[in-house]
């Protein structure tokens, strides 16, 4: 069991690790930062445990400590965990547990996650497709900011996908999906805009205008 006090101690281990590794105050050596990483990790700090699977990268040992951050619940554990087992190479895709670990981010309000669990409802990997729970998910991601839930929630109102078609929340949405760096946003954007009246799009951009992203849940 770990008590107050040990969390000091695990908090020395972790800036050891950082200090070694980013070479502040001490020449730069990663086998020592590894090193301080896996004693935090041992210890069950999840920060650590995700560092140090991140310097596993392509052993067996980093799945196991990118699993142990994400059942602590360390969203950016988990997403990644949850990627892994949707785009594995050295086996087929584990869907159910991809969708296992997306759900576990989502819930927690993480956006990225969000938009990962929208894509394998949309796809229907490890679930039956189901625009309306895609759609659900896309918009609370979209809703902070998330650019890639943008563009999805933008084609699908544009292409009639799980909601009636309606340009200006498509133009909305791909106009805000290009306005954070989506590439093909704004092609798409111009092309609803051709089916769009000058009153239509005269409130498309006044909404996007307005908008602000919203916390997470």
């Amino acid at each position: 069991m770990i008590t107050v006090g040990d969390f000091s101690v695990v908090t020395m281990k972790v800036n050891l690790g950082t200090m070694y590794d980013k070479g502040q105050g001490v020449t730069q050596d990663y086998v020592e930062a590894e090193k301080w990483y896996r004693k935090a990790a041992e210890l069950g700090n999840a920060e650590a445990q995700l560092t140090l699977s991140m310097r596993l990268v392509g052993k067996t040992e980093s799945n196991y400590w990118l699993r142990k951050a994400a059942e602590q619940g360390n969203v950016h554990a988990q997403i990644l965990l949850g990627l892994r087992y949707e785009f594995r190479t050295s086996a087929p895709p584990d869907y159910a547990e991809a969708l296992k670990w997306f759900r576990k981010g989502a819930e927690q309000g993480d956006s990225e996650t969000q938009f990962r669990l929208g894509v394998m409802y949309y796809v229907g990997h490890g679930v039956p497709q189901d625009n309306t729970e895609a759609m659900k998910w896309f918009c609370k991601a979209a809703e902070q900011g998330q650019a890639s839930a943008q563009h999805a929630l933008g084609v699908m109102y544009y292409n009639s996908e799980g909601v009636p078609q309606n340009l200006v929340k498509a133009h909305v949405w791909l106009n805000l999906a290009g306005a954070r760096g989506y590439t093909d946003a704004p092609k798409l954007r111009d092309e609803v805009a051709q089916w769009m009246t000058s009153a239509q799009i005269a409130e498309a951009q006044r909404l996007a205008k307005e908008w602000k992203p919203k916390g997470r849940d």
